[in-house]
């Protein structure tokens, strides 16, 4: 069984009388990419601060490599990486200098890959980072916490202004950094990123933990899209036997649509014998189970997110 790279226990987190955190659990296990996905606001960003030190829980317990981050201190924080959601550069050093100086601060560890990961993500090494546009100082906010491996990456919203090319370069560095030893919690708010390169998510919401699962299982969960066409008129009542287990079932004309959960003989063995001209059932993206999600989790008659 993997080791706990990250353990939370009863994580609360108030900023006087607003409560940004109520309670969070949450255990990252080694060697896999975790995502912590939510909307703006939900906590993410409080959850890294604290892992890092940069805040001070009200109360519960947090453990980051097996240590306390408090106690941990600098001899901890230098075997993390971390990328802030909102990256501050500014000064007349080029990015050479910036991430030269980061890799002798850390003694050296990740100078030799400055240069590959800057040729990588087409970052210009000898601009100064002042002048540098948002996507660019992104690069260095990247390069810099990745640079020297780290046995944990803590990555708040990792692909903000990057383009969608290096969106994409920058999931399968993930990826390898995973494979050469590197555990991985990468907060966002966009889901597709995080479908697409992790191996379990954490859905947080006003500060609470709402979902947490592996991927495959939430997809099973989420069910699939029905989209059938019939050729000719079939009766309501039959559609309405035929399609009794669809939920959100929508009737148009000879079109019906609906999410279908389970294995889909059943539903294709009860549409035998009708007028069948299209039948399509499609994977429901993350996105979808998050709204299912916030959908239970919202007091009645509250509306959707």
């Amino acid at each position: 069984m993997s080791t706990a790279v990250i353990a939370i226990d009863g994580l609360v987190k108030d900023y006087g009388d607003v409560r940004a955190l109520d309670g969070v659990d949450l255990e990252v296990r080694e060697g896999e990419i975790f995502g912590f996905i939510g909307p703006n606001g939900a906590g993410k960003s409080t959850t890294i601060r604290i892992l890092l030190d940069l805040l001070r829980p009200t109360s519960g317990t947090v453990r980051v490599l097996g240590e306390d981050p408090r106690a941990g201190g600098p001899r901890l924080r230098a075997r993390l990486g971390y990328l802030p959601g909102e990256l501050d550069l500014d000064g007349t050093a080029t990015a050479r200098q910036l991430l030269e100086h980061l890799a002798q601060v850390r003694g050296g560890r990740g100078s030799d890959r400055i240069a590959p990961l800057a040729e990588r993500f087409l970052l210009d090494l000898d601009r100064p980072v002042r002048t540098l546009s948002k996507g660019n100082k992104q690069k260095v906010g990247v390069v810099q916490a990745l640079m020297h491996r780290p046995q944990l990456a803590l990555l708040d919203e990792p692909t903000s202004g990057l383009d969608p090319l290096l969106q994409q370069e920058f999931l399968t560095l993930i990826r390898e950094e995973r494979d050469a030893g590197t555990s991985v919690f990468l907060s966002s708010h966009v889901l597709s990123e995080i479908e697409g390169v992790a191996d379990r998510v954490a859905l947080v919401r006003d500060g609470r933990i709402a979902v947490v699962d592996d991927v495959a299982a939430l997809r099973a969960a989420a069910g699939q899209r029905l989209d059938v066409t019939f050729a000719s008129d079939v009766p309501l009542a039959a559609l309405d036997r035929v399609l009794a287990g669809v939920e959100e079932l929508r009737i148009d004309g000879l079109r019906a649509r609906g999410v279908w959960r389970g294995e889909p003989g059943p539903l294709i063995a009860s549409l035998h014998g009708l007028p069948v001209a299209r039948l399509e059932l499609r994977d429901r993206d993350l996105e979808e189970l998050v709204i299912d999600a916030y959908r239970a989790d919202a007091p009645e008659g509250a509306g959707q997110p």
